[in-house]
C-alpha cells in the first residue's frame, strides 16, 4: 500500500456488519475500501458466534434491531443459493423446564406475533417428546418456532467480501485506524499510512466506541460479552433435531443446544462481561458448567466426548438496540452495538446503512451483480472429499485441494484462524495434531502456522 490512499468511502472493520456494508456500497456502484485490524477478515467478534439464522421472534418489538434481522433474514435466503452457503433447516424450540418458566411462554409467541412471526405457536410436554425424544422428560413444554434455522458462520462474511472486490471494492488487512482529523473530508491515520476518506463507517466492533472517539466522544460504550461454547462430537447430532432455547432473561437469551452445519453438536453460550477487548479465554469452571448444563437437558451427552471449546466477544453496550446514526456534517455513519444477531442481521444493517448514505451523502445505483459463490463446509451438502482428492484433516475431511485454495485467490486466508475458517482444516477433534504439519507444509510461504 503507498504511503496514501484515496476512497470514497471506507468501512472500518471487516466482521460480518463490515463485510455486508462493503458488499452492499460495492453493489450499489461505489467502490469502499474495507479497513481491518487482524491480518485476516472475522478476526474480531464475527469469528465466535453460535449460526443461527434468526426470526427475530424474540426481539424487542418496533427496535431497528428486529427490522434489521428480518430484513437480513430475507435477503440471506434469496441469495443464499447463488452464493452457495447452506441453510440446515431445523426450526427451534423455546423450552421451558419449570412452572415460572412455563408460565412466560404465552407471553413468548404473543411476542413473536407482534414482530411478525406469526407461525410461532405453543406447544404440549407431549408434543415436545415427540419432538425431541432424546430431551430430559422434566421438561414441561415449549414454544416452537419453525423459522429459527442453523448456518455457516463464516462462509456469508466471506461471500460479502468477495463479491464487494468483485464490483470494485479494496480490502486492507493488518491495517488499524489510531487516529484521524476531519477538514471537510476525513484524513486516517493507520499503521499503514493514512487514508483520505470522503465518508467513513464505524463498523468496529468491540472497538466501536474507541474508533467512535476519531470523530466525537462516543454516546456508547462497548463492554465486551464473553460468550464459551463446548462442542460435542459428531455422534451427539443425532441427539436434538431442533435448536433447543431457554426461555430468555433480561440480560441474555441463555444456554442453547444445537447442532452445527458442521456436524458437531454446540451447547452455550455463557454471557460473562469483561474490559478486555481483544482475547476470549476459555474458563474451566464455566465449561464444566456448560457440560453439566447440556447433559443435564440432553442425558444422551454424558456418553458423549467433548471436540473442542471456544469462546467468543460480542460488543455489547449500555442500551439493548444497535446504535446505528448518521453524522451528515461530519460524514461519518456509527455501526455499533451489534451483539449476537449480527450474523442474521448483517445484511439488513447493510441495507439500513445504504439508505443513510443515500440520503445523507452519495446518490445509489443498482448494478448487475456478480455472484461470488464459496466452498461448501456444511455437512448437509456434498462436500469435495466424498468425490475423491488427498485428505490432509481427516477429523473434519479436508481436502489438500480445498486448503490450496483458501491460500490463493482474490482473499486468500491472512492467518492460520482465516485458514481454518475457510476449511475446517484442524478444527477437529484432535485440533491439529495429527494434520498440523502438512497443513504447514501447504501454507509454506504464504501463512505462519
Amino acid at each position: 500500500m503507498a504511503e496514501f490512499d484515496r476512497a470514497d468511502v471506507v468501512v472500518i472493520g471487516g466482521g460480518v456488519v463490515g463485510c455486508a456494508i462493503f458488499r452492499r456500497l460495492a453493489l450499489a456502484g461505489l467502490k469502499p475500501l474495507l479497513l481491518e485490524k487482524g491480518d485476516d477478515i472475522l478476526s474480531g467478534a464475527s469469528k465466535g458466534n453460535s449460526a443461527i439464522l434468526h426470526t427475530g421472534f424474540d426481539a424487542p418489538p418496533g427496535s431497528l434491531e428486529v427490522a434489521c434481522m428480518q430484513a437480513g433474514y430475507r435477503e440471506y435466503t434469496a441469495i443464499r443459493n447463488r452464493l452457495n452457503l447452506p441453510l440446515v433447516e431445523t426450526g427451534a424450540l423455546v423450552v421451558a423446564w419449570n412452572e415460572e418458566q412455563r408460565a412466560k411462554l404465552p407471553s413468548i409467541v404473543a411476542q413473536a406475533h407482534q414482530n411478525g412471526v406469526t407461525d410461532v405457536t405453543e406447544i404440549s410436554a407431549a408434543e415436545l417428546r415427540r419432538r425431541e425424544p432424546q430431551l430430559a422428560p422434566h421438561a414441561l413444554g415449549a414454544v416452537l418456532v419453525p423459522g429459527e434455522h442453523i448456518i455457516d458462520p463464516w462462509s456469508a462474511p466471506l461471500a460479502y467480501a468477495l463479491q464487494g472486490l468483485a464490483h470494485g471494492g479494496r480490502i486492507r488487512r493488518g491495517c488499524t485506524v489510531s487516529g484521524g482529523s476531519f477538514d471537510g473530508a476525513w484524513s486516517l491515520v493507520t499503521e499503514r499510512g493514512r487514508i483520505t476518506a470522503g465518508l467513513v463507517i464505524n463498523a468496529a466492533g468491540n472497538h466501536g466506541d474507541i474508533v467512535e472517539a476519531i470523530c466525537r466522544p462516543s454516546p456508547f460504550k462497548v463492554t465486551p460479552r464473553k460468550g464459551q461454547f463446548v462442542v460435542f462430537d459428531k455422534p451427539a447430532a443425532n441427539l436434538a433435531h431442533s435448536i433447543i432455547l431457554p426461555v430468555p432473561t433480561e440480560r441474555t437469551k441463555g444456554i442453547v443446544i444445537c447442532k452445527t452445519a458442521f456436524g458437531n453438536l454446540l451447547v452455550g453460550p455463557t454471557a460473562e462481561d469483561q474490559e478486555t477487548r481483544d482475547v476470549a479465554e476459555v474458563d474451566e469452571k464455566m465449561l464444566a458448567m456448560l457440560i453439566e448444563k447440556g447433559q443435564e437437558m440432553l442425558p444422551g451427552l454424558a456418553g458423549i466426548g467433548v471436540n473442542a471449546v471456544y469462546a467468543g466477544l460480542r460488543p455489547a453496550t449500555q442500551f439493548k438496540d444497535y446504535q446505528i446514526e448518521a453524522q451528515p456534517e461530519r460524514r461519518w455513519i456509527t455501526v455499533g452495538g451489534i451483539r449476537s444477531t449480527g450474523l442474521t442481521a448483517s445484511l439488513g444493517i447493510a441495507a439500513h446503512v445504504a439508505d443513510l448514505v443515500a440520503r445523507h451523502f452519495h446518490p445509489m445505483e443498482e448494478v448487475a451483480p456478480v455472484w461470488t459463490p464459496v466452498p461448501n463446509l456444511c455437512e448437509e451438502r456434498p462436500r469435495p472429499y466424498q468425490i475423491g482428492g488427498e485428505i490432509v484433516c481427516h477429523c473434519e475431511w479436508v481436502t489438500r485441494g480445498e486448503i490450496e485454495a483458501a491460500l490463493t485467490g482474490p482473499l486468500p486466508a491472512g492467518d492460520v484462524g482465516g485458514l481454518k475458517r475457510r476449511t475446517r482444516a484442524m478444527m477437529g477433534r484432535c485440533q491439529g495434531f495429527y494434520c498440523g504439519a502438512n497443513v504447514a507444509a501447504i501454507a509454506a510461504g504464504k501463512i505462519e502456522l
